[in-house]
């Protein structure tokens, strides 16, 4: 998921670099979504990672 994120970011500076604003700023903000779960299922997945031991 860490990647699509940064496939997605990717995106969104090569279609700024080019002036495709709206373009830019849906694969951000998609790319700001994919990294936030990716963060939250890492964190679930430590804190269970330490309670089960």
């Amino acid at each position: 998921m860490l990647n699509y994120s940064l496939i997605f970011l990717v995106i969104a500076i090569i279609a700024a670099i080019f002036g495709f604003g709206g373009i830019a700023a849906g694969a951000a903000e998609i790319a700001k979504i994919l990294f936030y779960i990716f963060l939250l299922i890492f964190l679930v997945s430590v804190i269970l990672g330490v309670l089960r031991r």
